[in-house]
């Protein structure tokens, strides 16, 4: 007489439906807070619905843009403190969208971890949802996926998918010619790129996430988690000012290698460093890792975090429009003939 075996369930390999559901639930408030006109259906369909005429639009060029975090991931992870790496996320997404001149419409996250805990994902997603209600732009949906044997315990991985429209004819960057000029958006902090170094850095020093920070009054790792700066709404309000030719969103490669990305064949751009202080941490990243300018402005924002290309002529509408949004603006320099960019004076 044989002994029936008890079968297995999807929860004995180690993914927990329940949880998952718990999870929904939970960060339901937080979506329906991001809702704006558009938005035709909350979470836990198959798919968001947007409707671009609810939204505004009668002749639309859709714009999508996708991107992660990087390797903040790993202090938010060694941390605990998960709040804000969601707005890293979105502000990833929606900051290069609207520099194709588009206005960011919905957002959908991934999220990858080996065990869902409730608690840790929900605090990811609510901070996903703030970035998106700071940017006017809604939460439709996502993804949570929970794989045992791919992630160690606590880890997790996120992903962003941003789509905006613009209407028809409107599109960024145009009309960029020699003389326009350059202002700089403020970030703050080190945002989301170059985190590698980072990390190579502070292992250098000695310290630990939970030392007290060299150059802020908080620990290390709180102030190296600092979230990217949204420039959504001042952007578009610049846009509106009008006279803008075109934004660079200074990520990975610095001011270095994407102000050439909004640049035609035969135009660069001329930068005065000295026309704005270097942030206390690039100070300090750059003593302790003994890093020479070209390569600040290579792999950091080194304290701007968007520049926009601007008509000379519309320059003071263009400034007040950013001011009015609480931004703090730099006339870095100009556009010039030659292609690369080119600078002057010192990093400080």
């Amino acid at each position: 007489m044989s002994t029936k075996k008890n079968g297995l369930t999807y929860a004995d390999a180690g993914v927990d439906i329940d949880a998952g559901n718990a999870l929904i639930d939970r960060i339901k408030p937080a979506a329906k807070r991001t809702n704006r006109s558009g938005v035709m259906a909350g979470l836990g369909g198959f798919g968001g619905l947007f409707d671009l005429k609810a939204a505004g639009y009668d002749d639309p060029v859709l714009v999508a843009a996708t991107d992660g975090v990087g390797t903040k991931l790993r202090i938010a992870i060694d941390t605990g403190n998960v709040d804000t790496i969601g707005i890293d996320l979105v502000a990833m997404c929606v900051n290069d969208l609207v520099c194709q001149g588009a206005e960011p419409l919905f957002f959908l996250d991934y999220f990858a971890t080996g065990k869902l805990e409730l608690d840790q994902a929900a605090r990811i997603i609510e901070g996903i949802a703030e970035g998106c209600a700071r940017s006017g732009c809604a939460l439709i949906g996502g993804e949570t996926a929970e794989m045992p044997g791919m992630y160690d315990a606590g880890d997790f991985d996120l992903a962003g998918f941003a789509v905006g429209a613009m209407q028809r004819g409107t599109a960024l960057p145009a009309g960029v010619r020699e003389g326009d000029v350059l202002l700089g958006l403020a970030s703050d902090g080190v945002h989301s790129n170059g985190y590698s170094l980072v990390r190579k850095i502070v292992e250098l020093s000695g310290l630990g996430w939970d030392d007290a920070s060299p150059f802020a009054d908080s620990t290390l790792g709180n102030a190296l988690l600092a979230p990217t700066r949204l420039y959504v709404t001042a952007a578009l309000a610049a846009i509106r000012a009008g006279g803008v030719h075109g934004l660079a969103h200074i990520t990975g490669g610095g001011l270095t290698e994407n102000l050439p990305r909004v640049m035609p064949e035969g135009l660069g751009a001329d930068i005065d460093l000295s026309a704005w202080a270097l942030p206390p941490v690039f100070g300090w990243l750059g003593e302790v890792g003994g890093i020479e300018t070209p390569e600040m402005l290579k792999t950091f924002n080194a304290g701007i975090g968007m520049v926009l290309v601007v008509d000379a002529a519309q320059i003071d509408a263009v400034q007040s429009a950013l001011v009015a949004e609480g931004e703090a603006v730099t006339r870095l320099g100009t556009v010039t003939a030659g292609d690369g960019v080119r600078y002057s004076g010192t990093l400080s």
